[in-house]
C-alpha cells in the first residue's frame, strides 16, 4: 500500500466511524457509476485490491480504492467470484458488488446449423473466439445440431463432447419410438438416411415424404438415386459443391454413390437435426418412389415412372433449363 492510498483509507475509515456504515453505503456506493454502456468483463482470481484494479481499468469503477472499502464493509456478503461477468451500465458500487457476488457467468452461443458435414463444424468450432483449446474434427453426423452455451474459456472438444452426447440421446430415443417395420438394420443407419433427408429438402412438410421415398426403395431393392450422396463424394467430404452434379459425377464409382451402389452408402453425409431423424423414424404412409423439384423450391413427388417423368417435364418447362434429370 502506498503512503497516498493508506491516507485516503484512513480518511475513508474516519468517514465510516463518524457516520456510520449504512451512511457510508447511501452516500458512496448507491450513486451511479462510471461505466456508459452494459458490459461484460473478465474478472481474474485475485485479491480485492487486484479485482479493483481490473474493474477500474475495465471503466466500471472509477475508484479502487473506494472499492476495496466495500467490499471489507459488506464483506458478511460473500466473497467475490472470478469469471466473465456482465455489468450494467453506470453500476453502482452496490450493483457491481452484487454481480460479483452472485452474478452468473456470462454464456456464449454456438448454434450447429442442420445439415452441415463434419468438416464444416470443425471450422464452426475453430473460429468461435470464445472457445478455447485445439479442434476436433468430429465423426460424420455425430453431433446434434442446435445451439448450445457455454462459458468463456470452454474447450472446443468439450463442446463437441455434448453436442455428441445429444446426439447419441436423440438418436436412441428416435431408433426406441421409432414404427414398426422399417427396413433400417439399427440406429446407424436411421441416422444415415436422416443425414440424406436433411440434405434432400429443408421443407418440415417434405421431410416424412422425402424419408418415405427412400424406405420404399429400400424395401424394393431399388437403388436410392440421392443426388446429395453423390455431392458429398465429389466434393470430398465437405459438402461444398460449388457446381452442379455432372453425368461423370454419376457415374463415379465410389461407395457413396447411390446411383450405382444399392442400399444405404457406408455412412451419414451430414449432422442430421430432430426433424430428419423424425422422419425417418416416423415416415409418411405412401407409396412414393420418385420425387423432383418444382418451381417453388419444393418437391413433386410420384408413385410410378410415368408420373415422374411428367414432373420431371414440368420442371424443365418452368425453371426453362435442360439441366440434368432427377432421377429418384
Amino acid at each position: 500500500m502506498t503512503r497516498r492510498t493508506g491516507v485516503i483509507l484512513a480518511g475513508l475509515l474516519a468517514v465510516l466511524a463518524a457516520a456510520g456504515p449504512l451512511a457510508f453505503v447511501r452516500a458512496r456506493y448507491e450513486r451511479p457509476g462510471p461505466l456508459a454502456v452494459a458490459r461484460a468483463v473478465v474478472v481474474p482470481h485475485g485479491t480485492p485490491a487486484q479485482v479493483g484494479e481490473s474493474l477500474l481499468a475495465a471503466g466500471v469503477i472509477d475508484d479502487a480504492v473506494t472499492f476495496r472499502l466495500a467490499v471489507l464493509v459488506t464483506r458478511a456478503a460473500g466473497s467475490l467470484h472470478a469469471a466473465e461477468l456482465a455489468f450494467p451500465a453506470h453500476a453502482s458500487l452496490h450493483a457491481v458488488l452484487s454481480v460479483l457476488r452472485t452474478g452468473r457467468p456470462v454464456q456464449h452461443r454456438l448454434t450447429i446449423p442442420e445439415g452441415l458435414t463434419a468438416a464444416q463444424v470443425a471450422l464452426l468450432l475453430d473460429r468461435a473466439p470464445a472457445l478455447a483449446g485445439e479442434t476436433p474434427v468430429p465423426a460424420e453426423g455425430a453431433l446434434l445440431p442446435e445451439t448450445y452455451a457455454f462459458e468463456l474459456g470452454t474447450t472446443r472438444t468439450a463442446l463437441a463432447e455434448r453436442a455428441a452426447a445429444a446426439m447419441a440421446g436423440a438418436l436412441a430415443h428416435a431408433w426406441e419410438q421409432r414404427e414398426a417395420g422399417l427396413p433400417l438394420a439399427g440406429p446407424q443407419e436411421l441416422l444415415t438416411l436422416a443425414s440424406i433427408v436433411e440434405r434432400e429438402t429443408a421443407r418440415p412438410e417434405e421431410r416424412p415424404l422425402v424419408a418415405a421415398v427412400y424406405l420404399n426403395r429400400l424395401r424394393l431393392r431399388m437403388r436410392l438415386q440421392a443426388d446429395p450422396t453423390v455431392a458429398y463424394a465429389a466434393s470430398g467430404g465437405t459438402g461444398a459443391l460449388d457446381r452442379k452434379l455432372t453425368r461423370a459425377d454419376l457415374d463415379w464409382p465410389t461407395p457413396y454413390n447411390t446411383y450405382r451402389v444399392a442400399g444405404l452408402p457406408p455412412g451419414p453425409i451430414a449432422m442430421p437435426g430432430l426433424a430428419s431423424l423424425r422422419a425417418v423414424a416416423h415416415p409418411a404412409h405412401t407409396e412414393d418412389l420418385f420425387f423432383v423439384m418444382d418451381a417453388r423450391g419444393g418437391h413433386a413427388f410420384a408413385r410410378t415412372e410415368d408420373e415422374h417423368i411428367r414432373n420431371v417435364a414440368r420442371w424443365r418447362k418452368e425453371e426453362g433449363q435442360a439441366a440434368l434429370p432427377p432421377e429418384k
